[in-house]
């Protein structure tokens, strides 16, 4: 599985990336990303994601901010490709543009971004921006990709939507990633499907079982190819690699046992609504039980749990249901992410596997 790719949540809030209270050998601090990031590319990680936050929520005390953070470890790695996340509503996809391209620029094409329609209400409402319904923040994020295509392919770019106007905009330098640094999003509503199929390059899935990850693959694909595209899919999940199955599930207990229950209910009851609001009642959090709200993208649902062995076999399995990169989360980042990247990965690529086709992945 040569072609599979492994990504990495970069640890840039506090917290780490559990709502608990078990010690985590982890950190938020610059020097440590730095350092994480370096080793993240010497054990074979190609892609790590900064997340967006800008106020405290749910043990994240402290935020770096994402582009500033991305722009920070371009020039101390080499491979590694540095993806942003961005909340529409909270920036101009104009300014949003020059800010990419000039990191992409600076990075020799190191650049991608992370499109996120926005779960959290508060961090709209305390700068004064409008809350809007579930799936006209998914309309706004569809003209906000729209936007960035426009100003970096076009010499000169006309746009007239319902949340953004642009009059015959550029972006000089031009992203050296052709035809532009690459767009990822989330979301597992019809509206953030729907939306993904038309215009992003990836499509995130939060944590799910194989037979969850093979529904949404299809109808996404499908979706695409209606289209006229296609479109490459990345699996949220929670790694826990230890000697023996039994450690590996013993640390999820202990994970779960020091859940810090006020803050995983204060999260539950702020997201819910994001997949209850929709027309269809579906999306992001919308079936995610008090255990899956501990790792806050339903992490462990991916079951990447157990020993090297049994880790890269699972992942054998998403891939040949059509998953095309690993987006991992760690408990102990300094010890965890280096030794994932020494024992699992070697295995994952020795693996032959039979990877579906275009036509394959439109059916279930």
């Amino acid at each position: 599985m040569a072609d599979i790719k492994f990504a990495y949540w970069i640890p840039n809030v506090s917290g780490g990336l559990v709502v608990s209270k078990i010690p985590q050998r982890t950190n938020w601090t610059y020097d440590y990303n730095a350092q994480l990031a370096q080793t993240a590319e010497e054990v074979g990680f190609e892609y790590a994601l900064a997340q967006a936050r800008f106020i405290a929520s749910y043990g994240a005390e402290y935020q770096l901010e994402a582009f500033t953070t991305v722009s920070a470890l371009a020039p101390v790695t080499k491979k590694l490709k540095l993806i942003a996340a961005v909340h529409p509503g909270l920036w101009h996809p104009g300014v949003v543009a020059k800010i990419g391209s000039s990191i992409d620029f600076l990075s020799n094409g190191r650049f991608a971004l992370n499109i996120v329609s926005g779960w959290f209400k508060d961090e709209f409402t305390i700068y004064g921006e409008p809350w809007l319904d579930h799936d006209e923040r998914y309309r706004r994020s569809e003209e906000f990709i729209r936007v960035l295509k426009g100003l970096w392919t076009e010499d000169e770019f006309h746009f007239k939507g319902d949340f953004y106007r642009i009059n015959g905009g550029w972006v000089k330098p031009r992203p050296i990633t052709q035809p532009h640094p690459e767009i990822f999003q989330g979301g597992n509503s019809k509206a953030a499907r729907r939306m993904a199929g038309r215009v992003s390059d990836w499509y995130f899935m939060n944590g799910n079982t194989i037979e969850g990850v093979r529904e949404q693959i299809a109808e996404v694909s499908a979706l695409a190819r209606e289209a006229g595209r296609t479109i490459k899919f990345g699996l949220n999940a929670f790694i826990i690699v230890r000697d023996t199955e039994a450690e590996a599930h013993e640390v999820l207990r202990e994970i779960i046992a020091q859940a810090d229950v006020e803050a995983v209910k204060g999260f539950g009851e702020a997201v819910k609504q994001a997949g209850a609001s929709t027309r269809e009642r579906q999306g992001m959090w919308a079936n995610s039980n008090f255990e899956d709200l501990v790792q806050y993208n339903d992490g462990f649902r991916s079951g990447l749990i157990g020993t090297p062995e049994q880790v890269a076999e699972k992942i054998r399995q998403f891939y040949e249901a059509g998953v095309d990169l690993i987006l991992g989360g760690f408990l102990h980042y300094s010890d965890d992410l280096p030794a994932f990247g020494r024992t699992v990965i070697p295995l994952v690529r020795e693996i032959k596997a039979h990877r579906r086709t275009a036509e394959d992945l439109v059916q279930v």
